[in-house]
């Protein structure tokens, strides 16, 4: 039996963009995927929020991550859309994503960003859908 987690951090630690930002993958199963990143300074805007790329970095991959758990590891974006819906602030920001549908080449995924203060507390910031594709 496959060790989804294990393989999605090796995906994941290939990277590098990821690796610079710091991501974490803790959840990756058929009914969903969970990425974490820290939230310092240096991603935060001029207010003091999370920079609204960063959000969208992790609702990117996360949705790519979920499409990959019907579609296979060889996956790409086809498109996506994300509502901003509060500015993201805490220590660390969590994404989940899982399928909504999934065909043989495309999958329809959702995902939905939270920011987390340090007592625990999520709430949610953001939140997209989009379309995964096999790669080739």
């Amino acid at each position: 039996m496959i060790d989804m987690l294990a393989m999605g951090r090796q995906v994941l630690a290939s990277q590098a963009f990821s690796q610079l930002l710091g991501t974490e993958l803790t959840a990756f199963h058929d009914d969903g995927v969970e990425l974490r990143l820290p939230l310092h300074d240096k991603l935060k805007q001029q207010n003091g929020f999370a920079h609204g790329g960063v959000l969208s970095y992790l609702a990117d991959n996360a949705l790519t991550f979920a499409g990959g758990t019907r579609l296979g590891v060889a996956v790409l974006t086809a498109e996506y859309k994300i509502n901003y819906l509060r500015p993201a602030v805490g220590t660390h920001l969590i994404a989940r994503a899982s399928v909504v549908y999934a065909g043989k080449t495309t999958a329809t995924c959702r995902c939905d960003v939270f920011g987390v203060s340090e007592d625990g507390i999520e709430k949610l910031c953001a939140t997209a859908q989009g379309t995964i594709a096999k790669a080739g």
